[in-house]
């Protein structure tokens, strides 16, 4: 378990600023459905999840993503279980993450689950729901991801903006995605900087620009078409 957590500031009390990269942890409009249009739309998921599924995360956050996901595989009436890990470099509180939750009751079943078992995922343990199997690695990014020798199915890149935390989208982190990526698996993010785009094209992704969530003018997708 971490011996420090992050220091977050609030948005209207809703929403989540680290104080460290003076970023919030997802949209100020909506973040559930920010969610669902970048890391849900943009890996064609629920459509693709399937029992064996694995899918990897730069930046739990508040495991938002995650818990979008419980939610889509639930209404989708699929069966077996998905696996979901996520890198984590500097973990919120247990009350923040609470606090963080309140504003997405719909998603609550998965949320109290979450909170409750919260301690036991920050030691770094497979924590089974049932339907999903979670995994939350936490310490610096570089290190965590080159300790990291599976490959997985999709990835959801969010981090905090590039121009705020660059370590997180360099070309080193972004080779060791591209590496850990499955033949034909998929990434999306909310970010269109350029050299995100580039290092994810040089490194065998096919890059689509789209309409980004709300009023974000693009983000990104794309599909790993060459072989490592």
């Amino acid at each position: 378990m971490p011996k420090k957590y992050a220091s977050l500031s609030w948005h209207d009390e809703t929403v989540p600023i680290s104080d460290k990269f003076d970023d919030s942890y997802y949209s100020l409009e909506n973040g559930l459905l920010e969610a669902n249009y970048v890391f849900l739309g943009g890996n064609n998921l629920p459509k693709r999840l399937d029992h064996g599924f694995k899918i990897a995360e730069l930046g739990f956050g508040t495991g938002l993503n995650f818990l979008a996901t419980c939610a889509a595989w639930n209404k989708s009436s699929k069966t077996g279980k998905f696996d979901f890990v996520s890198f984590e470099g500097y973990p919120i509180s247990r009350p923040d993450l609470q606090k963080a939750h309140i504003i997405f009751p719909e998603l609550s079943e998965y949320a109290e689950t979450l909170q409750d078992r919260w301690e036991e995922i920050l030691e770094g343990n497979l924590v089974d729901f049932g339907f999903a199997s979670l995994q939350v690695i936490t310490g610096d990014i570089s290190n965590t991801l080159t300790e990291f020798n599976s490959k997985v199915d999709c990835w959801y890149l969010d981090g905090f903006a590039p121009s705020k935390n660059p370590e997180m989208w360099t070309d080193h982190i972004l080779k060791l995605v591209a590496l850990r990526t499955k033949h034909g698996g998929s990434f999306s993010t909310y970010t269109a900087a350029g050299h995100v785009r580039r290092s994810l094209e040089l490194l065998g992704f096919e890059v689509i620009r789209q309409k980004g969530f709300s009023k974000k003018r693009h983000m990104i997708r794309g599909t790993k078409i060459a072989n490592d």
